[in-house]
């Protein structure tokens, strides 16, 4: 009995003893290396507008970085920087019903950015990263864009999210 009590207690040392770490979040990030971000605001450069867009993806991509690293955000020269415009935001008629009017239409949205790592600037990049839906003609712009919109952003964020900091 004293050597089952002996062999329970050393097993529970050694399982306490050992720790298992993950990130959910899918960040891989040296903080030895890199502990500041600089996430310069993005205009919105597209030729059509949408007013609470350009303010909803800022605060959008800056939170994402905030709730999902440890890094300190910086107005500028962070030891890694994020700047870009939205370049595109279009409306897109696709498939035509039997009354030769647009029976879907695809609204999207393109990003255009550029990343600089000034730990390692072989990671740099500068690329553009676009969401869509398509939504019926039995809706309006006005009825679908504020959720649409929002579910493109926030593809979109975690795209940039997963090309800067996740190495994806």
């Amino acid at each position: 009995m004293k050597k089952v009590f002996i062999y329970a207690l050393l097993a529970l040392l050694i399982a306490s003893s050992c720790t298992v770490s993950y990130k959910f979040n899918g960040a891989s990030i040296d903080y030895s290396k890199v502990k500041t971000i600089a996430i310069a605001d993005f205009p919105n450069n597209a030729p059509l507008v949408y007013d609470m867009m350009m303010t909803q993806f800022n605060e959008e991509l800056k939170d994402i970085f905030a709730k999902q690293t440890r890094l300190s955000q910086v107005r500028v020269n962070g030891d890694l920087n994020i700047e870009g415009e939205i370049t595109d935001y279009a409306l897109t008629p696709l498939s035509v019903g039997s009354d030769a009017l647009a029976a879907e239409t695809r609204l999207s949205m393109t990003v255009n950015v550029r990343f600089t790592n000034n730990t390692n600037h072989d990671e740099d990049f500068e690329t553009r990263f676009s969401a869509n839906r398509t939504f019926q003609n039995t809706q309006t712009l006005n009825d679908v864009q504020e959720q649409l919109v929002g579910e493109m952003i926030e593809e979109i964020v975690d795209q940039i999210f997963n090309a800067t900091v996740a190495n994806w």
